[in-house]
């Protein structure tokens, strides 16, 4: 059995890539970054999956790494390449990007065709290794992504790659660095809505026109209700899933530490009420600035202004770390708020 290990770009461009390799690979899985540290922070990541995996389906499976809309530095190249080769893979790196013209030319595994987007590339690369699409069926959203990603203008489907890009841009209503499965799900469930429509009369209209109710379905489990009430509940399943991992305290009181998740009017209260052994909620973003919600447990208005020079309501307040210290990584950011407090609370 062959297993992927996909890592792209978080634009229309770089998830147009993983919406081609899910369908195209039983087993896969998916990874994004933006570039700098990311990029190997994430292959990090891949590379320790290996391992796990090798150790429970062993050395029989085939295991690839592929990269795509992500140029490499030199030094980054090598150092994947020599830990693809000690952990027993193969590596594929499909891209666009001139900046990565140099290290390019100096490894196999690196295809670089600065004339075409990487959807294109990667959907060239699936036919001809793998017999993808034989039927062309993916051939016109292929085109519209390229269209609009290396702006082709007079392109006829660059008007509706212009409104998948608007799409895959838009769609913030799950934060991928807490939960990247389900925002990607979100993402690739969005362009399988494009290529649908893509032969509709006035497509990229009926697309921008799809969009909303679209969303509302991806969101909806029981009953119809509005997008932002169906997000604050999706979201509020997912906290409370994973509220071991989120978990924090404040002087003996048990909260839950969001990241860049928003709506905290709406998902904080709705977690707090799932979730009646917590006091409080608390979502920073990446600038430091911090939100509160509680349900009378905790005035979460002094908390604001012990810990961040804040305020507000005894339920609803907010504030700004000092000296913020921000990073993709989930685990780092709730380490750095624990010391924080943990400071906080000892002066």
């Amino acid at each position: 059995m062959q297993r992927i290990y996909h890592l792209s770009h978080i634009d229309l461009d770089g998830y147009g890539c993983q919406y081609l390799t899910t369908q195209c690979f039983d087993t896969i899985e998916c990874y994004n970054a933006n570039y700098g540290p990311e990029v190997k922070a994430r292959l990090e990541e891949i590379i320790k999956k290996i391992g796990q995996d090798k150790f429970i389906y062993g050395e029989k499976d085939e295991y690839l790494v592929m990269i795509t809309d992500l140029n490499l530095t030199t030094k980054e190249a090598n150092w994947i390449e020599k830990e693809v080769i000690n952990i027993g893979a193969k590596i594929q790196l499909l891209d666009h990007h001139a900046t990565g013209a140099n290290t390019a030319e100096r490894f196999a595994w690196y295809t670089l065709d600065t004339t075409k987007c990487a959807t294109l590339i990667t959907y060239n690369w699936l036919q001809r290794v793998y017999n993808f699409d034989a039927q062309n069926s993916f051939v016109d959203i292929v085109k519209a992504i390229n269209a609009i990603d290396i702006w082709v203008s007079d392109d006829t489907l660059f008007e509706y790659g212009k409104v998948c890009l608007g799409m895959i841009s838009g769609a913030r209503e799950i934060n991928r660095t807490l939960f990247p499965t389900q925002d990607r799900a979100l993402k690739l469930s969005l362009i399988e809505k494009a290529k649908k429509l893509i032969h509709e009369d006035e497509a990229n209209i009926r697309l921008d026109d799809a969009l909303h109710p679209s969303k509302k379905e991806f969101f909806r489990k029981d009953k119809n209700d509005t997008k932002d009430n169906l997000v604050a509940d999706y979201v509020t399943d997912l906290l409370s899933t994973d509220k071991a991992r989120l978990t924090i305290e404040y002087q003996g009181y048990k909260g839950l530490l969001g990241y860049n998740v928003g709506s905290s009017s709406l998902i904080g209260n709705a977690f707090l009420i799932a979730n009646p052994d917590y006091d409080f909620y608390m979502d920073v973003n990446f600038r430091g600035n911090f939100s509160l919600r509680g349900h009378d447990k905790l005035d979460v208005s002094q908390m604001a202004s012990h810990i961040g020079n804040g305020g507000g309501h005894p339920n609803a307040s907010g504030g700004k770390i000092e000296n913020y210290k921000d990073s993709f990584v989930y685990a780092q950011v709730k380490k750095f708020i624990e010391e924080y407090i943990a400071k906080k609370c000892g002066e």
